[in-house]
């Protein structure tokens, strides 16, 4: 039986490299690598005791470089992250639409097209028809608005 493991070690690793196409993980194949050095091992007649330490060592140390090596080049911060529809709103410059009313100063604010109902982030300051703000921060349907100290050269209409 000792002479046919190295098969045994070559199918069980054929059979993880196979099961990883249907997996997510990307650990599978690290395992199959280190059923295929194992069945090596066993081919050259050592042990099951060591064929199971080698094969143990090989998937585990890849299983660790992988994901180190994941981990630095494809990093998760919020910094890389493409932020689109409401997540980029904050920071964006819109025009007031319809001028502040009632207790909250509820107004209207176009933003790249689309309309919000938009409050004034210090209710001290109400919204004028026609003026420019920034948007702070979105809250539900809501945009919550600021005069900006200075608008971008690009949108000053002075000319």
């Amino acid at each position: 039986m000792d002479q046919y493991m190295w098969i045994m070690w070559i199918v069980l690793g054929v059979a993880l490299i196979v099961a990883e196409v249907f997996t997510l993980g990307f650990v599978l194949f690290w395992f199959g690598l280190g059923s295929i050095v194992a069945a090596f091992f066993a081919y050259l007649g050592f042990g099951l005791g060591t064929q199971f330490l080698v094969f143990a060592m090989i998937s585990t140390v890849l299983t660790v470089l992988s994901r180190t090596i994941f981990a630095n080049y494809y990093s998760h911060d919020d910094a890389d992250k493409l932020k689109s529809g409401v997540d980029s709103l904050p920071g964006q410059f819109g025009t007031v639409i319809t001028a502040s009313h009632g207790a909250l100063g509820k107004g209207a604010v176009k933003v790249f097209g689309s309309t919000w109902t938009a409050f004034p982030e210090d209710n001290d300051q109400p919204l004028v028809e026609g003026e420019k703000v920034e948007v702070v921060r979105v809250e539900g349907a809501s945009v919550y608005v600021r005069k900006p100290e200075e608008l971008p050269e690009w949108r000053d209409d002075e000319d």
